[in-house]
């Protein structure tokens, strides 16, 4: 059941919303990429383990869905599951925080797909703005 406002109509995305789902459907597309760029299994390649870049391929597919459903629906559980997914593709992004031997580049990138994604999450899940009584004035 989708929560309505006191007219009886699904409340619509906000500016925020939908600037978060813009956002957040570009990161899943990026994540997606992570299918294409995956390195040989027996390559001695630097980057993340093989199974890492599967599920951030598989998140981002997630996410792309979760877009898509919340933008044509109006039901804020697909915003819920972006947010999710927006979560736990950060967290498995982590590590490039804490492991040596990564390349800066690659640990500035994170700081900013990671702050990026915060950012999505806050306009993600920001709700819409509680409607006037209609005797009001």
């Amino acid at each position: 059941m989708s929560p309505t406002s006191p007219s009886g109509t699904v409340p619509g995305l906000t500016r925020k919303n939908k600037v978060g789902l813009v956002l957040a459907g570009l990161l899943g597309l990026l994540d997606m990429t992570n299918f294409v760029t995956l390195p040989e299994p027996d390559a001695d390649t630097q980057g993340p383990p093989m199974a890492v870049g599967i599920a951030d391929g598989v998140l981002g597919v997630i996410t792309v869905l979760a877009v898509v459903y919340t933008w044509r629906t109006l039901n804020r559980t697909g915003s819920r599951v972006v947010a999710g997914s927006r979560i736990v593709s950060v967290v498995s992004a982590l590590p490039a925080f804490f492991v040596s031997g990564v390349p800066a580049a690659v640990v500035a990138l994170v700081a900013v797909f990671t702050i990026l994604s915060v950012v999505v999450i806050a306009l993600v899940l920001t709700r819409p703005a509680p409607e006037a009584e209609a005797g009001t004035a």
